[in-house]
Formats: C-alpha cells, structure tokens, sequence
C-alpha cells in the first residue's frame, strides 16, 4: 500500500473506533470495570500518548527544517536576490485568497441561513482573548534573540533570521561557499528524517482520530449540522474551486495532478490540525513531487503556515453569518464589507496566538456589533472543523508556492509530471 492509501485506511479506522468506543459510553454498553479500562488505559494512556509524541515528532523538524531550508534557498539566490519581490507576490496572493475565502463564506451563510431558528440558551459565555495591536506584531517579526526565536517557535522571527543569514553567505565569498555546503548537507539529512518520521504517521494519525472521536462522538456535529454542513460546502468549494481557478487562471497548470501530489499534505493537515506541524511535510511535497524550487518553497511554505488562513477565515464568515441570524440581527452591507476587511486583516495581524481562529472571530463580531458570547454555540464543532480547515489553508500555502515559482521560473515541469512512486510510497 502507498503511504497516501495507509495515512486515509488509519483516518477510517480510528474516526470508526472512537465513535464506537463513544458509543458505547453513553449508551452503556461498556460496563464497569471495562468502560474505566478502556477509558484510562487505551484512550487516555495508549492513543493520547503516541497521538502525542506524533505531533511532537512534527514540531521536533518544525524550526531546524525550515531554518536550514531557508537559509539554503536564500543563499543560492546570491547576489541576484529575489526575495523581495517573492515575498510581495506571496504576502499579496495569500491576502487576496482569504478575502475571497471569507467573501465566499459570508455568501453561503447568507444562502443557507445556518442560524435561522436557533433558540439561544442565556447563560452562553465566551471569554474572548485579547489580540495584539497590528505595531507589536510587526515589531515582533524581527528577533533580538534568534536562539530564543528557534526555541519559542516563533516562525516568522526564524524566517527572518534565516533570510539575513542565507544573504551574508551569499556574500561572504570563499568563506559563504563553504558554510553554503554545510547547511546543504544538514538539509539532506534532515529530509531524511522526515521520511523517516512519516513511515510512522498512519500510527500516529489512528491514535489521535481514535482518541478525539472517542470523547466528542457524532452527537455534537449532528446537534449543529447546518452550521458544519455549510462551513464544509464553503471549505470544500475554496479548496477545489477557488484554488483550482487561481493555479489555472494564474500558471495554465492542470489542477488534477496538483491535489493528486498534494493528498499526503492535506491528510497530514487533517489530522494533526496544525499547519506548523504539516510543514516537513508540505516542504517535502512541494520540492519532490510539485516541482518547486527549494528557493521558493522554503520561503513560502513556513510563511503561509503562520499567516495563511482561509479556512479559518471561511470559519468566521459562515460564524458571523450563523451568529447574527441566531440573535436575529440583520448586517448591512458595509458590516459585510467590514467583515471582509477584518478577517483578512486580522489573518496577518493575530499570528503566532494560541487559538487564533476563535481570536480573529471575537475581533469580527466585535467589529459588526454581534454578541462575542455567540462563539459559545460552535465551539462544539470547531475541533473537527479545525482538522478541516487546516487541511485548505496547507492546501493554499502549496498553491501559492506552485504560482510563485511559475512566476519566478523556478518550476520543474518534469518533476510535477512524473508519474513515477517514490521509495516512501512504494
């Protein structure tokens, strides 16, 4: 079996045992003492820690990938730096990919009419956590510390560093050669460790659907079905639409075989529910199987996975619309319009905050005058939408990728049409 076709069979066969073990719960067909034993051992001992160390494998290439990967592409660029006019073209599309991702999603809120009906229990509560002023996030893009940057995780710091530091090898003569070949050797090994770790990843993926499901059941998502059906359609609608349209509009690149490459990413995406952690992978895919320069690739990727949010922008349209229909409260056209504004913003500005997606939403109905307590009616099903959701936003951070190299001519054609299996697919 392919590795792809491993990754979805464990997808299944975790989301089917932790809905049954949930079952079997609250229907009380697991019986003391055996509820208890599957409950603390299996569930919460056996799946919660290997889940656990799986996504902390992740995160373990997170920083040393994408440092050494930058630094490689950056200093290959030489004297002859692209870099500025690249990260205007990346800022500029993942900008306008989430306006139209949370445009799309405020029409099909306002189409279906998810909220309409809802009768609001009083005492819902949200405590919304505050968001940085826009100045302080700019300031903080640039490290005083690197080696503190690197150990926080602080991805936008790290791209800077790394940035600063492939120029000056770039420029260093003799002397940049030699460091050059060093970081280029690291990068191997490092890609090696990747491939390593994802021959693991079916484990790691069946653990934590088993666990997540276990505890959350069917029940939730049935409770709230319009809302997660309609933020489903507009999530599927941008992935395979939009980006669809974009790469064939923008490169004359057939859609078919991209997503074809992409499976892997978007179920590592799924399931870990963190762009962060996908990263190894998505650098991995873009440069061997999409054709994208590693110049290109390592500098796009780790950017969109800390500012690219149109899943969780298509979150907040379909959110404000499902609240302010639940409070009966009819938004205007210029609410709309701030809306779009706002999110597409705040996708920039709320970078690198824990809980970001429900963070830039409070921002949103605060905006437009909604009740934030709102959020306290989807926060049921915002799990699983987040799994969703993370899966088109590493879905668009390759697109962007793809687009930026055609445009860069830093594309190999050959490389996006091989049909050939690599050695961590056979």
């Amino acid at each position: 079996m392919s590795l792809t076709s491993r990754i979805l069979l464990a997808m299944v066969a975790g989301l089917v045992l932790g809905i049954m073990i949930n079952l079997g719960n609250t229907q009380g067909i697991l019986t003391e003492p055996a509820g208890r034993w599957v409950d603390e051992i299996i569930i919460s001992g056996i799946f919660d820690a290997v889940g656990r160390i799986f996504v902390a494998s992740l995160k373990l290439l997170v920083v040393p990938l994408v440092f050494v990967s930058l630094v490689c592409g950056a200093s290959s660029l030489g004297g002859n730096s692209r870099m500025g006019a690249m990260a205007g073209k990346t800022i500029a599309l993942y900008l306008v990919t989430t306006a139209i991702a949370i445009s799309l999603a405020l029409l099909l809120g306002t189409l279906v009419n998810p909220g309409e009906g809802i009768g609001l229990v009083s005492s819902t509560s949200f405590d919304a956590r505050e968001a940085p002023p826009l100045s302080d996030v700019i300031v903080n893009i640039f490290p005083s510390n690197p080696i503190q940057a690197m150990a926080e995780g602080n991805m936008l710091q790290v791209i800077v560093f790394s940035l600063l530091m492939g120029v000056a090898i770039a420029k260093a003569g003799e002397a940049g050669k030699k460091v050059a070949e060093w970081f280029e050797n690291m990068n191997q090994v490092i890609m090696k460790m990747v491939m390593l770790l994802m021959e693991l990843a079916p484990f790691g993926i069946f653990c934590l659907l088993a666990k997540l499901f276990s505890s959350l059941g069917a029940g939730a998502i049935i409770d709230l079905g319009l809302y997660f059906g309609t933020v489903v359609a507009a999530l599927l609608l941008h992935c395979f639409g939009v980006y669809s349209l974009i790469l064939k509009t923008l490169t004359n690149i057939n859609p078919v075989p991209f997503f074809r490459h992409l499976r892997p990413v978007m179920l590592f995406g799924f399931s870990t529910a963190s762009s962060n952690a996908t990263i190894p992978v998505t650098l991995r895919t873009a440069e061997e199987k999409l054709g994208i320069d590693n110049r290109v690739a390592s500098f796009t990727v780790p950017l969109g996975a800390t500012i690219n949010m149109d899943g969780t922008a298509i979150m907040q349209g379909v959110a404000t619309a499902f609240i302010a229909q639940a409070y009966q409260i009819d938004l205007s056209l210029t609410a709309y319009i701030t809306v779009i504004l706002t999110a597409t913003l705040a996708s920039i500005g709320t970078a690198g905050v824990p809980g970001v997606g429900l963070i830039t939403l409070a921002m949103v109905l605060q905006q437009v005058g909604l009740p934030v307590e709102g959020i306290a009616l989807i926060i049921g099903v915002d799990r699983v939408l987040d799994m969703i959701r993370t899966a088109v936003n590493v879905s668009g951070d390759s697109m962007v990728s793809l687009v930026v190299a055609k445009g860069e001519g830093l594309w190999n054609k050959e490389t996006f049409e091989s049909t050939q299996v690599s050695s961590t697919e056979r």
